[in-house]
């Protein structure tokens, strides 16, 4: 029997009781001893029946079934799209609720060709022209952890390089030496956000969601966290350190031994300066295994043109194939980040540090919390038939261990 079944019959032995009898003081029905036999058996199959469906309920939520499209025993459902994550994801961006079932609706889109009409026309080529620019790299090579929640990290630091031990007479002791000097660096997450403009979510029509040729869920979802991304890949290199992330490159200035100049602008960085900047480096951290140089693709231009007295290149992969693309290939043995953040290349600059070398894994550190998330909002404009968007990250970033790596600069 079903729920419905049972409830029937429950109250249908009701009915007979007051059919039979005439009611209590209160005004209720009074069952004799098998008519409340009955009910109590009745109770225990409606427990039962209402147990099992439950199950069976939480089996197809685990299982990704939409309970609409459920029949009962005996009858043949209609053919239909299976649910996948796929689909639970795009009714989440069209309605900010997940495993909605959407209906395919095809209406003429409108509207000014800039804000989405060029995406909705009647036929026309099956590609949308997207505009790219390179950004990041360094985040790809430092030490990165998560955590699962934004509290403030510290850990201890400690310098402990200037000390050394000393020989001592027989039955002597030291005379010289150091306590341990402990520092301390701590990390937060500053919060990270995309969106529209003038301050407002990003806004797209529901027309445009449902008639685009195009999947404007995963443009839109694409394009906030290229957003996130291009903002984090700005601070991870120069950031202030000031209400945002300490960049790799900031503060490394000639009077702390953080950055080294080339010999002599008039010629431009040669071979001779790539040397200084290596050595400039402790044998301790070229050792690791892990230096690499990074700096911006136009720097690259200028140091492949490094050539020697007869005009050759002097820059070459390991594997001697100049074919070798941006980034690719070694330079002097030590692997190339390129990361668009860095500035250009001066010569005659000494405080524009426009790239880096050492072990950067064992320099920078980068603390994201948790991943990027996005916030689907169909109700706010609703009556306007638009739907809101927004995504933030929470990320910090400073440099670790400032021995571990040399910032490049021009001569003064």
């Amino acid at each position: 029997m079903t729920v419905e079944e049972i409830l029937a019959a429950l109250q249908a032995i009701i009915d007979e009781a007051a059919a039979e009898q005439p009611p209590d003081a209160t005004g209720d029905p009074v069952l004799n001893d098998d008519q409340a036999a009955r009910y109590v058996a009745l109770e225990v199959q409606l427990a039962a029946r209402q147990r099992s469906d439950a199950i069976v309920t939480r089996n197809a939520n685990l299982q990704g079934v939409d309970q609409r499209q459920r029949v009962p025993a005996g009858q043949t459902a209609a053919a239909r799209q299976a649910d996948t994550l796929d689909r639970a994801f795009l009714a989440y961006m069209r309605t900010g609720q997940p495993n909605q079932d959407i209906v395919q609706l095809r209406a003429q889109g409108e509207g000014a060709g800039t804000e989405g009409g060029f995406l909705v026309p009647d036929g026309f080529r099956d590609r949308l022209v997207e505009r790219m620019k390179a950004f990041g790299g360094i985040a790809q090579v430092t030490d990165e952890f998560n955590t699962s929640t934004g509290n403030p990290v510290p850990w201890p630091t400690l310098d402990d390089t200037a000390n050394t031990g000393e020989i001592v007479a027989e039955g002597g002791t030291f005379s010289s030496g150091a306590d341990l000097v402990l520092g301390s660096a701590e990390l937060s997450a500053y919060r990270y956000m995309a969106g529209g403009g003038s301050s407002l979510p990003l806004r797209v029509s529901v027309e445009l969601a449902q008639d685009s040729a195009f999947d404007i869920e995963s443009l839109v979802t694409r394009i906030l966290g290229t957003r996130i991304g291009r903002i984090q890949a700005v601070h991870l290199v120069r950031g202030t350190g000031v209400k945002e992330p300490l960049g790799i490159i900031t503060g490394r200035t000639q009077a702390n031994s953080g950055s080294i100049e080339i010999a002599n602008d008039a010629n431009g960085i040669t071979y001779a300066d790539l040397i200084t900047f290596e050595h400039s480096v402790d044998p301790a951290y070229r050792e690791s295994g892990r230096c690499r140089w990074a700096f911006n693709d136009q720097s690259l231009a200028r140091i492949k043109k490094i050539v020697d007295s007869h005009g050759d290149p002097l820059w070459r992969p390991n594997t001697a194939d100049m074919s070798t693309g941006t980034g690719g290939g070694t330079l002097n043995g030590y692997p190339v980040t390129i990361d668009q953040a860095f500035p250009d290349f001066s010569a005659a600059d000494n405080t524009v540090n426009w790239g880096v070398f050492g072990d950067l894994q064992e320099g920078y550190v980068v603390r994201r919390v948790k991943e990027v998330v996005l916030v689907v909002n169909p109700w706010t404009r609703a009556s306007n038939g638009q739907i809101e968007y927004t995504a933030w990250a929470r990320m910090d970033a400073t440099q670790q261990d400032t021995n571990a790596y040399v910032a490049l600069t021009g001569e003064a």
